[in-house]
């Protein structure tokens, strides 16, 4: 060590500083070892450039098509016919505190709108109606694909009605029918439904099983009185939007659910039908009976 080194040196020691410690001597890397391969993340590297390789399949392209015929611009009309058990010739109408009907005068009808609020803003864009015809049920639906269809959509349903015509709805008295008579207002036509005699089948399911039920909404009837369970069924709660995702451009698939979810509701309201027609014998034959 120099002569100045050994002062420096003195100095720190005096002063109280550490002398720093000696930088380690860096080693030499170790020797790679050679390692063995993956033969898992081999095969996984294999698998990932076979899928790359495959071609995809193509998309499936969202429909457009809609069933029915075009019957004026806008208006589609659907037709359908089901062989059922004979109704009776003339139903009883007790049940709802009317006197009879007979089978050929009764039209059940409901419709699908943009809206369960109601009021001038809300429009039916399909209306379906099913009647006894040619020994079978016939099932007619109408349904507007744009929104210019409409006073062709009421014309055209006021042709299935006449001054004999008894109508079959459920909730049909505080909604449906309320619902076209300011449509057809607005369209400055006259209310076809108006003076017709109106048997709506809520009102006697509520006197008779508010109490048994749970509810008496249009499918739990279905359910305990005919044995319908819908499957795949599009509430009516999402017919607004499907409709109007048509309209903007969409898919017609949700469209098409629409009119088979009004299909059921009106073939329905003929099998409630026929099972109400059968109250007053069965009351009759069991006087402790349901509330009336």
């Amino acid at each position: 060590m120099s002569d100045l080194a050994s002062r420096l040196a003195a100095l720190r020691r005096q002063a109280g500083v550490r002398a720093p410690e000696p930088a380690p001597t860096a080693r030499a890397p170790a020797a790679p070892v050679p390692n063995r391969p993956d033969l898992a993340l081999l095969r996984r590297m294999a698998g990932v450039r076979e899928r790359i390789a495959q071609p995809r399949s193509p998309l499936r392209a969202a429909t457009r098509d809609v069933p029915g015929e075009e019957i004026a611009p806008g208006l589609r009309y659907l037709e359908r016919r089901f062989q059922v058990a004979d109704a009776p010739a003339e139903f009883d109408l007790t049940f709802a505190r009317l006197t009879t009907a007979r089978r050929e005068h009764l039209l059940h009808f409901d419709t699908e709108t943009t809206g369960l609020a109601g009021g001038t803003g809300t429009r039916a864009f399909m209306i379906g109606a099913a009647d006894w015809h040619d020994g079978g049920l016939r099932v007619r639906q109408l349904y507007m694909t744009t929104m210019a269809a409409e006073t062709a959509m009421l014309r055209a349903f006021t042709g299935w009605i006449d001054a004999d015509t008894v109508l079959v709805s459920y909730n049909g008295k505080s909604y449906d029918a309320p619902l076209l008579a300011t449509r057809y207002r607005l369209a400055r036509m006259p209310n076809p439904l108006h003076g017709l005699t109106h048997v709506d089948l809520l009102h006697p399911m509520r006197r008779r099983f508010r109490q048994v039920w749970e509810n008496c909404r249009m499918q739990t009837a279905e359910r305990k009185l005919l044995r319908i369970v819908r499957e795949d069924d599009l509430p009516g709660s999402e017919a607004p939007r499907a409709w109007l995702t048509y309209l903007r451009g969409g898919a017609s698939t949700d469209l098409v659910r629409v009119a088979e979810h009004n299909l059921q509701d009106v073939r329905s309201l003929s099998g409630l039908l026929v099972e109400a027609h059968g109250w007053a014998e069965s009351d009759a034959a069991s006087p402790a009976g349901y509330e009336k």
